[in-house]
């Protein structure tokens, strides 16, 4: 018997951003927020897999007051320490499901060798809380360290509304997949309910977030929505250093898009003007 869906799609994911060389060595953290389908048959489709099923004597972990309307939820989590290289080919170790409770989160299934949820869990679940009271089909948080996002926020003095202005402006498709564009936060220790908190707050008008000097998250309805975020504003990224790279030049000073021409964009497809005027 195979793993269920949502797990197959994290262990997916997870081996194509190691691909990507966005999550080297133990870098990187991925969550799902299961459906009340997939929670209310969990123990069932665990049978005959690697999970083990803990039915009872489950201990609340306090971390956080967890969000009241998220209080019960179940989330799949890529556990610390989990290398997403051989996280496939070991999911119930290198993954857990826990339940949301008051203070923090029982686990559920998962974790066999004794790990726990990423340090970042303050940013997952607070994440998860922010974005679900935008969109009650919510269910993903990635973060990795994404190479270009990285670098060219390294070499260029970046805000939220700078980094979207150029990052739209070398890639049409860009304002299109992230219309709300790249909330910048400025740089923290990671792991921290700081952090966490400063994200789930620009979380509430943003789906991707650049965490200065260190690496970049997304969220979306799916697995390959979050990814494809990410995908695509570092092949903006990448396209960008390069402009810089072979010109000598800011970027503004080459033919990238307008102003006009973005406005032009979101007039014929029906996305939102922001950062425009």
């Amino acid at each position: 018997m195979g793993y269920p869906k949502f797990i197959e799609g994290l262990c997916q994911v997870t081996y194509d951003m190691w691909n990507k060389g966005w999550d080297e060595y133990n870098g990187g953290n991925v969550s799902y927020r299961l459906t009340v389908e997939e929670a209310e048959n969990l123990e069932s489709s665990l049978a005959g897999t690697e999970y083990t099923y803990y039915a009872e004597n489950r201990k609340e972990v306090e971390v956080l007051d967890v969000p009241e309307h998220v209080r019960g939820e179940y989330i799949l989590i890529t556990a610390s320490g989990s290398h997403f290289r051989t996280l496939h080919s070991q999911p119930h170790a290198d993954t857990g499901i826990i339940q949301l409770t008051d203070k923090g989160y029982q686990v559920v299934a998962g974790f066999v060798t004794g790990k726990r949820p990423t340090s970042e869990i303050f940013m997952h679940v607070l994440s998860h809380a922010a974005r679900l009271k935008q969109n009650p089909n919510h269910r993903v948080v990635i973060h990795n360290h994404a190479t270009n996002v990285v670098t060219y926020c390294l070499l260029n003095d970046v805000t939220t509304e700078s980094l979207s202005l150029d990052l739209w402006s070398v890639l049409t498709e860009s304002i299109v997949v992230f219309p709300d564009g790249i909330a910048v936060l400025p740089w923290e220790v990671p792991g921290t309910q700081q952090i966490g908190s400063a994200t789930a707050k620009e979380l509430e008008t943003h789906r991707l977030v650049v965490w200065s000097k260190h690496g970049v998250l997304s969220t979306g309805v799916d697995y390959q929505d979050c990814f494809g975020l990410i995908e695509t504003a570092d092949k903006a990224a990448h396209i960008a250093l390069d402009v810089q790279r072979i010109s000598g030049k800011s970027i503004y000073e080459s033919n990238v898009l307008s102003k006009e021409d973005l406005k032009k964009i979101c007039a014929v497809l029906k996305v939102p003007e922001r950062y425009l005027d």
